[in-house]
């Protein structure tokens, strides 16, 4: 048994407080009847629930995995125009799984792709801080000043970015490689951080995500997170102190 609220989050309904939201609206009904009590449970396999009367269905399992994307795969569930999406790397599995957050066409590495609505939710909300960290080789070499004004935070459309932390990985004559690890993911952040001090992002790849690392996963291939490592994630998102 589980709160309903919960049973909407974690089937991508909404975020917990959302679907907290519709129950007090009177928008769910569980067994026929609109259910308007915030402590109101239900089992998943057994009662059927419903928003503005169209059933809500349970997983039949939860998974949540991680792929190496490949640079030129777009990021998305469908898009027409795309001659190659992630969702050809999991549409094996029986479960209608959804990429968590984005990488764009040109970058590569770690993506978490699940059908957990409500970690979904948190992996992507800023306000859990989630640590995300990126291989990224620069053309040229920015020089110990530049860096240091990224690591403060540069405005970008007007608001100041999160302070990062970067690193020196790999320093050759034509291109640098730096670890950055950010808390906050705007739309080409790190390209356009970089371009604000006068240099060139030649290749980008996410290793890390909150406790979770991409390892040695070669391009395009998948693997499943469980045990711990699943634990820690959600802990890292604040799940396992929210109870049922």
């Amino acid at each position: 048994m589980m709160r309903l609220s919960r049973y909407l989050a974690i089937c991508g309904v909404a975020s917990r407080r959302k679907a907290e939201e519709m129950i007090r609206a009177g928008r769910i009904q569980v067994g026929g009847k609109t259910v308007q009590a915030m402590g109101f449970r239900v089992n998943p396999d057994e009662d059927r629930v419903k928003l503005d009367g169209k059933p809500v269905e349970w997983p039949k399992r939860i998974r949540t995995l991680i792929l190496n994307k490949p640079r030129g795969v777009l990021t998305t569930v469908s898009d027409p125009h795309a001659s190659k999406t992630v969702m050809e790397f999991v549409d094996h599995y029986e479960e209608r799984l959804y990429p968590v957050g984005r990488l764009d066409r040109d970058s590569e590495g770690l993506l978490i792709l699940t059908n957990d609505g409500e970690l979904a939710y948190r992996l992507t909300h800023p306000r859990f801080h989630l640590e995300k960290e990126y291989e990224v080789a620069v053309a040229g070499g920015p020089g110990a000043v530049a860096i240091e004004t990224l690591r403060g935070g540069i405005e970008l459309d007007g608001k100041k970015t999160q302070s990062a932390d970067i690193r020196l990985l790999e320093a050759r004559s034509q291109q640098r490689t730096f670890s950055v690890v950010l808390k906050e993911g705007r739309k080409r952040q790190i390209r356009r951080m970089f371009e604000e001090i006068g240099a060139r992002v030649v290749s980008l790849k996410r290793v890390r995500v909150g406790p979770v690392k991409m390892g040695h996963l070669p391009a395009g291939a998948i693997r499943e997170i469980k045990g711990a490592e699943l634990q820690a994630l959600r802990q890292a998102v604040g799940l396992e102190q929210d109870g049922d």
